[in-house]
């Protein structure tokens, strides 16, 4: 059996699906009998080269050599054409965007390829193991506060200096997720002063043991399982309101709030970052949903007033050795799952699998993909939907 590691690397792109470390793990727990095939360059803008892969036990080729492979890793989903490349009945896994592109999912299904998706993965403790989301949004935490970082004109600690004190930079983080917390935590390291927001109450303890202060509302929106549940527009425009002040009185702002297969939740209106200070700045991790600011755009730096809003849609791929690494390790605990006795083995019955098990045998099973294929969403299956 071949696993195969098509080159991904363009444009912001920069991170590789399989790293040489991961080679040498496929190599010694599932034997001779699966072999690793990867193309060639696909790891050098990751700093993974052609020669740390083959010393690692990886057979490096032509890209025709690793689409054409049994399991096909992918940071990003292929596009359409690309899904053409693929062997009928193969499998793919990676972050595949469930159901975003319909011409894409079509192609899927009708090449009968059973895809994995680490978005569509149940929130249980066994699939901890393969929380890629979680891997990359720990990268994209840490990398978003060095990005206001560079573009602040302030220092973030307070500095005592022969010319007086500078004061620190006072920074809010809204959303206490994985992506929020690794914010809230380099934040502190940098020597900011940090608050932070969540619609879930819950996770005030959390925010508290990383040095932040928790901004109470008054307001909860805690769902089932430790998840948000929907507000309607009522609670919304009270939260946007009283956020608009501990907005203003901030110097750095980080937004995290996401919601998948779904327009992010607008926590910022325009209004309020033309109120605050000149210097300030916003990243907006959820930009390339919507944004959870007014105004915020994909890629892009937005100045409104006095302030600049960062809209970075692919942070991860800015430290591509470690993103690779980390999202590599995820790869490898999925593997793990559908791979037996040297061969493919995918039971779409058990939890795990079933659950990320998006399409397969031609079959779209996930919710998202079915309504963008104009099939009943209802009759999805598995954790899945």
């Amino acid at each position: 059996m071949r696993i195969g590691v098509p080159s991904q690397a363009s444009g912001l792109e920069r991170r590789v699906a399989i790293v040489p470390e991961t080679v040498g793990r496929i190599r010694k727990q599932f034997g001779e009998g699966v072999e690793v095939v990867v193309e060639s360059g696909a790891g050098e803008a990751s700093f993974f080269r052609d020669e740390a892969y083959r010393d690692a036990g990886a057979t490096v080729g032509s890209a025709a050599d690793a689409w054409a492979a049994d399991i096909v890793a992918f940071v990003r989903p292929p596009d359409e054409g690309e899904v053409g490349r693929l062997t009928e009945g193969a499998a793919v896994v990676g972050m595949l965007r469930p159901g975003q592109d319909e011409n894409l999912w079509r192609a899927i299904v009708e090449r009968r390829i059973s895809a994995l998706a680490f978005e569509a993965t149940p929130r249980i403790t066994r699939a901890q193991k393969c929380d890629a989301l979680s891997s990359m949004s720990t990268v994209a935490g840490y990398r978003a506060v060095i990005r206001a970082a560079e573009a602040a004109p302030r220092f973030f600690p307070m500095l005592m200096t022969a010319a007086g004190t500078i004061t620190p930079a006072r920074a809010l983080v809204l959303g206490a997720g994985v992506a929020g917390l690794q914010a809230i935590a380099t934040l502190r390291r940098l020597g900011a002063v940090v608050s932070a927001f969540d619609v879930r109450p819950a996770v005030a303890e959390q925010v508290q043991s990383l040095g932040a202060k928790w901004v109470d509302l008054g307001m909860s929106a805690e769902g089932e399982g430790g998840y948000a549940r929907a507000q309607t527009e009522e609670e919304q425009a009270k939260q946007r309101k009283l956020l608009g002040e501990v907005v203003v009185s901030s110097d750095i702002v980080i937004t995290t709030a996401l919601i998948p297969g779904r327009p992010a939740p607008r926590l910022i209106e325009r209004a309020t970052i033309e109120r605050m200070k000149p210097g300030s700045v916003i990243v907006d991790l959820a930009a390339e949903s919507g944004g959870n600011c007014e105004g915020a755009m994909a890629d892009e730096a937005v100045t409104i007033g006095g302030a600049v809003v960062l809209g970075p849609t692919n942070l991860p791929a800015e430290m591509p050795l470690h993103a690779s690494t980390l999202y590599s390790r995820n790869i490898l605990a999925m593997l793990e799952e559908v791979v037996k006795d040297g061969a493919l083995a995918i039971d779409p019955a058990d939890e795990l699998v079933g659950g990320a098990l998006v399409t397969h045998a031609g079959e779209a099973r996930h919710r998202l993909v079915r309504e963008a294929l104009g099939m009943p969403a209802e009759d999805a299956k598995g954790a899945a939907s």
